[in-house]
């Protein structure tokens, strides 16, 4: 097949050799050349460059015999010792190769370029034409017809000069400041590194930028260690590097596509098949060494387990379209019973200080150390935000501010959503080698009287309750949270969250259960190289939420977006047991997840139509009663949500993974309504997706 220089030429446009005038800075001087006039040196250079090579470069004799027409592109740099060096040689034919590493391993040691008097190394791309020719005659033509001034040379040379630019591609995104996109499975890559007795690193704050997680897990090693020994551009592209990958002095970037093609059975759906197919494109670079980018697009069509599609439609937003794919965005219809969902997230990220990290963009964002978050969670849409990461000594503060909308019917005007704004503060604090705490607060406010995004709230060391009491009763709905993490050893983390929304002090003295005590609070443990087994973590966690959390009596203030909860994925009144697991050994992985859980939903079947406190969208004046409030009120349910996945890492620089899952589902209620209903679903489903983000289908 083609060669992969020849792909390299057609997308960077690697031309001939340069004929630069150089002014700030001086090319590689030959002993011949040093009596030469400055704006001269460089065809000097060339010309004696050429002249070498006319005069040593011998054509094998089987080029020879078959004659070849064409060139042998040498890549080769002059380094701060004057010493030549080829960098990458593209030929048709190995003998033609060697020789080209023959010649120029015959140049002499020359002065090495200079950049502002400094010496620096000077790379070059240079087309050698098979028969030989003397180029150098050929440069010295063309120079006599071409008699311009040095601004036109100039000019025209900036396009060579960016060319001659182009460096030998490193995989600067592992010390950079793009995001680690996060999915569960692979953060327990390296939780464990950043976890040990005596690090001084912050894990809730989610997703984590590669610079920060790099001190503690070397990913050039993990990727070295992954790589497949190929010789082909496809084979290269398909297990071990970016589709299209560019480097220069100050900037990089890379362009993969994206793929979730996935197909399986629902054995509880009356459909024969689900499916998921996502087409899309990944870009990502930087511009020095504080600024990087980057940007996914895609477009997908899909039919999933059917209680996915009915809780996907009962989601559905106000207007034509029939659902909200869960974590995606608004879905329109596709044939007669699939889904047509486009998804953009993007970024920009900015270091202008060591202890300071700056993002705006589309997406999502986590905090905790657990599976679920009882702060902010990723099980919503992606939304606008901008978010400050601040760290020093043994704090890391995380200030995030979201734009998010209400879509309901019921609050829509002029058939435009309803905008509504989330600022929130996150503390973290290394209190010890062992110890470390966080505080939390958030404030939910909506565009009432006009006021838009409230100034008030973007001030990033203020304390959030008191701005919402100054500014009204109704015109926020503020939460405090407060969460810790001990290090019992380097393989034992225990950690833990709560979450206060409401509190009454003299209605928990009384001791009567009341509904303003709105609270919830999680209890986890990692278990990292879990029974000596490397690469193996174990998880357990507990999540109870007492009954209206996150709700407000006030219908627009409560805490989601796109009509999915902002924290957990159940809203409130519930309580749930999850056993994680994951493991990973070379490329081979494998996840286990178990979920035993009580809820307590709302009956709504037209005689009892009480607010019992799941439902985090409805306010809560239409409660059954103000005391004896408990979790799991109001129709009762227990949830199992069992699933076990295993795959392969085809493409470790993608994260594009070959995989087959199964999922089983047992909901059962204790009573059946018209919107709830015992169900029992196994679902199996197999797979190629480039890995991203977290879906969560166990509701």
């Amino acid at each position: 097949m083609k060669r992969f220089i020849v792909l390299l030429l057609l997308l960077v446009q690697y031309t001939s050799y340069s004929q630069d005038i150089f002014l700030v800075e001086k090319p590689p001087v030959f002993p011949s050349c040093e009596a030469v006039a400055i704006d001269s040196l460089q065809q000097c250079f060339d010309r004696n460059v050429f002249e070498h090579i006319y005069k040593n470069f011998k054509v094998p004799q089987k080029v020879d015999d078959e004659k070849y027409k064409g060139e042998v592109v040498v890549l080769f740099e002059v380094d701060t010792l004057g010493q030549f060096r080829v960098i990458y040689i593209d030929a048709i034919y190995n003998e033609l190769k060697e020789e080209a590493k023959r010649v120029f391993a015959t140049l002499p040691i020359v002065k090495p370029a200079t950049y502002n008097s400094r010496k620096t190394y000077k790379q070059y791309s240079l087309p050698i034409k098979i028969p030989l020719v003397n180029q150098e005659v050929q440069t010295q033509d063309l120079a006599k017809k071409n008699e311009l001034s040095k601004l036109e040379q100039q000019s025209k040379s900036e396009f060579d000069k960016v060319n001659a630019d182009l460096r030998p591609f490193e995989n600067k995104a592992h010390n950079s400041q793009l995001n680690i996109p996060f999915t569960h499975s692979d953060y327990a890559r390296f939780d464990r590194g950043m976890n040990l007795v005596g690090t001084n690193s912050h894990t809730a704050s989610k997703p984590f930028i590669y610079d920060e997680v790099s001190k503690y897990h070397d990913f050039k090693a993990e990727k070295e260690k992954l790589k497949k020994e190929t010789d082909t551009w496809v084979g290269r592209k398909l297990w071990n590097e970016h589709l299209v990958r560019l480097q220069g002095k100050d900037y990089w970037f890379t362009i993969d596509p994206i793929f979730d093609l996935q197909v399986g059975k629902d054995t509880d759906a009356s459909f024969n098949t689900t499916y998921n197919n996502t087409r899309g494109i990944l870009i990502q670079g930087g511009l020095g060494k504080k600024f990087n980018f980057y940007t996914t697009i895609f477009e997908s069509q899909g039919r999933f387990a059917q209680y996915v599609n009915q809780y996907a439609e009962s989601l559905k937003a106000f207007g034509p379209d029939p659902a909200i794919i869960p974590g995606r965005g608004i879905a329109k219809r596709f044939k007669t019973d699939s889904y047509d969902y486009p998804v953009a997230e993007a970024y920009l990220s900015y270091s202008p200080a060591e202890f300071l990290n700056v993002q705006f963009g589309h997406g999502k964002n986590f905090i905790g150390d657990g599976y679920r978050s009882l702060f902010l969670s990723d099980v919503a849409s992606p939304y606008p935000f901008l978010k400050l990461n601040t760290k020093f000594w043994k704090i890391k503060y995380t200030n995030t501010w979201m734009w998010l909308k209400d879509v309901r019917p019921e609050v829509v005007e002029d058939k435009a959503f309803l905008t509504k704004y989330i600022g929130t503060h996150y503390l973290s604090w290394n209190v010890s080698k062992r110890l470390n705490v966080g505080l939390f607060e958030s404030v939910l406010w909506t565009n009432s009287n006009d006021r838009g995004f409230d100034i008030n709230y973007l001030n990033p060391i203020i304390f959030f309750r008191a701005i919402e009491f100054e500014t009204g009763q109704g015109a926020g709905n503020a939460l405090l949270g407060a969460s810790a993490k001990y290090k019992w050893s380097d393989n034992i983390n225990l950690y833990g969250q709560f979450i206060l929304d409401e509190f009454s002090l003299n209605d928990i003295k009384a001791g009567e259960k009341s509904w303003k005590n709105k609270y919830g609070y999680q209890l986890g443990l990692k278990y990292f190289n879990a029974f000596k087994v490397d690469n193996l973590l174990l998880q357990f966690e507990y999540n109870r939420i007492r009954p209206y959390t996150y709700s407000h009596n006030t219908i627009v203030l409560n805490n989601a977006h796109n009509n999915q909860p902002m924290a957990h994925l159940w809203g409130a009144n519930f309580s749930e047991a999850i056993l994680i697991g994951h493991y990973r050994y070379k490329r081979w992985f494998a996840d286990a997840k178990l979920i035993y859980g009580v809820r307590g939903l709302d009956f709504n079947d037209g005689t009892d139509n009480f607010s019992y406190g799941g439902d985090i969208y409805r306010n809560y004046n239409d409660r059954p009663s103000d005391t004896g409030v408990e979790v799991g009120q109001g129709l009762k349910t227990t949830t199992f949500n069992g699933n076990l996945q295993a795959g392969y890492i085809i493409n470790p620089a993608s994260n594009l993974k070959l995989f087959a899952d199964i999922s089983f589902r047992n909901f059962d209620p204790e009573a059946e309504t018209t919107t709830t209903f015992k169900n029992n679903t196994v679902w199996f489903n197999f797979g190629l997706r480039t890995d991203l983000f977290n879906w969560y289908f166990d509701f």
